[in-house]
């Protein structure tokens, strides 16, 4: 079963299946939960168990297959075009959702990275979730509600996503093969994320992990022409950059655990060089940049320049 394919959520996939076996599902639900914990697949799942016509979310029949493959004729699915959702996505599905069903009971949408709708979509959305089409079921999927109308979030059920536990991760790794030292150091750095576990797991991201860790031990004041361009390539991509400051943020968390006597360490087979780092700085000053970087972070998600915000991070992170 659809639902049986998603691990660490079974508190929200409780809920829905109580609502739905009740007759109690809202018209709009906002999943909420960091990235690549199953907001998703749950939808999907969801959806799946609407339109099955064994009634239950089989996963084989024709309907739940359209579903899985996103080729329902009842199944809107609404993603960012470019950096964000625009008003003709949001009008072109209210055209949509104004039809009657073709196959299923009632019509569904997943507006998956709904914190990315620009003012003028998210106001035309509110339109929809103050007035929804009939029995039109909306699902809202985000990593980031603080970036929402207020107005949008007040009028969907919200549901949050758990962080996906450690064991759970690895577990499901091993199931799929991958090597169990791999697994373990994956499972360590995802933070939760079953999506970024299978990305870590690969032997390039892992060699890219180590190299990103030599280059900002390496930077210096005295040497700020390699500091800015290491800064500039760096946020090019600024959904890399994000993922560039969580593995730091790592690296730095080790080395506090290893000037304090701990060897709970998430980049375990990296010990050499961040023993290396842990004798560079102090408790203090590795607390202090912590906080640098959590400041990068939230400076990237209010959209300033991302290479000036790394280049102080950076400088920080070199005078330390």
């Amino acid at each position: 079963m659809p639902y049986g394919s998603i691990i660490g959520q079974d508190r929200s996939i409780a809920i829905l299946r109580r609502a739905q076996s009740g007759g109690k599902l809202a018209h709009a639900y906002l999943f909420d939960g960091i990235e690549g914990c199953g907001k998703r697949k749950t939808a999907l799942a969801l959806v799946q168990s609407i339109f099955c016509s064994e009634g239950k979310g089989c996963g084989q029949c024709p309907a739940c297959r359209k579903v899985a493959a996103i080729q329902h004729p009842d199944l809107h699915l609404v993603e960012p075009d470019g950096t964000f959702i625009k008003i003709d996505q949001i009008r072109e599905l209210q055209r949509e959702l104004a039809f009657r069903p073709f196959e299923a009971p009632k019509k569904a949408c997943i507006i998956d990275g709904a914190d990315k709708l620009n003012p003028a979509a998210g106001n035309a959305l509110l339109k929809t979730l103050e007035e929804p089409p009939g029995n039109a079921l909306l699902i809202l999927i985000t990593a980031n509600p603080g970036g929402m109308l207020p107005t949008i979030l007040s009028r969907c059920q919200r549901l949050q996503f758990q962080a996906i536990p450690q064991p759970a991760i690895e577990a499901y790794l091993v199931d799929q093969g991958t090597p169990a030292e791999t697994a373990t150091i994956a499972a360590a750095l995802a933070g939760g994320s079953l999506g970024k576990a299978l990305e870590v797991s690969s032997e390039t991201v892992l060699q890219e992990r180590q190299t990103l860790l030599q280059r900002l031990l390496a930077l210096s004041l005295e040497d700020i022409a390699t500091l800015f361009a290491t800064a500039e390539e760096l946020a090019a991509d600024k959904e890399k950059a994000r993922e560039m400051l969580e593995l730091v943020t790592t690296f730095l968390r080790d080395m506090l655990l290893l000037r304090q006597g701990s060897g709970e360490l998430s980049n375990r087979d990296l010990l050499p060089i961040l023993e290396q780092g842990a004798a560079r700085f102090t408790s203090a000053s590795l607390m202090g940049l912590i906080e640098q970087v959590a400041a990068t972070r939230r400076a990237l998600l209010r959209n300033v320049n991302t290479r000036l915000a790394l280049e102080v991070m950076f400088m920080r992170l070199a005078e330390a």
